[in-house]
């Protein structure tokens, strides 16, 4: 039978050969989600684009001792940058964004704070968005082999996004656009991808997008929810230009 290796998160330098203990909710999930026993493998990662091969130690209620005993360089990143300039959305629009395009191979997000964004938020509280968010992005790189995590940079304002230098082709999506998402010519710096929320961007920042330097793209003729879109969107660009 099949045993599915865990992988796991460990947000620090990994040593060889020597005990340590995995973060509480990292050692919530091993031994009381996964209910695993001491000398189960498993695979952890730090962001430094190496898997380390370990084994469980010890295993107590709130503490979980690791050992790694190798470490093996496996890059699984795309080679087409994409940075996803996302609209927040309610509810788990957000979350399913997050989720699906550090699947898909987005290397940035930057959530954005737009005219028809429902969400209102005080300082404080989008650091405890922005804390939800990385550990979906955590999660979504344990599920599929990423060894990097995508770089979630914190929400800012349309405008000063738009200000933002890059080398990068900038696309908006608008339903009126006569140029489609699937006709975009090779960039080796990639794409910046302008999503608007759930109920969409206005013209006027349609309008701003254009005078920032994005082009107009169309997904068809059909109206997509703003999780759809996303998805698609860099769906379409890693199939053209990436590894899918």
């Amino acid at each position: 039978m099949f045993m599915q290796i865990p992988r796991i998160h460990y947000p620090d330098s990994i040593l060889m050969d020597t005990p340590f203990l995995l973060e509480d909710s990292a050692a919530h999930h091993v031994a009381t989600v996964l209910r695993l026993k001491p000398g189960h493998p498993i695979v952890l990662f730090n962001g430094d684009g190496n898997e380390y091969s370990a084994n469980i130690v010890d295993v107590e209620r709130r503490r979980v001792t690791v050992e790694a005993d190798a470490c093996l360089s496996l890059n699984k990143e795309s080679p087409l940058p994409l940075h996803l300039g996302q609209g927040v959305s309610k509810g788990d629009r957000m979350d399913t964004v997050l989720q699906k395009s550090v699947e898909l191979g987005v290397s940035e997000i930057t959530p954005l704070i737009t005219q028809r964004c429902a969400v209102k938020l005080d300082e404080k509280r989008w650091q405890k968005k922005r804390s939800q968010w990385q550990k979906i992005i955590i999660s979504a790189c344990e599920q599929c082999g990423r060894n990097r995590l995508p770089v979630l940079h914190p929400p800012i304002a349309l405008n000063q996004w738009f200000a933002e230098s890059t080398h990068a082709t900038r696309l908006v999506l608008s339903p009126t656009a006569e140029t489609s998402a699937a006709r975009q010519p090779y960039n080796t710096h990639g794409y910046r991808l302008l999503i608007g929320p759930e109920g969409g961007l206005t013209e006027s920042e349609i309008h701003q997008a254009s005078e920032a330097g994005f082009q107009s793209v169309s997904l068809g003729p059909r109206v997509l929810r703003t999780e759809t879109a996303a998805i698609t969107t860099i769906s379409i660009l890693q199939a053209q230009h990436g590894d899918l």
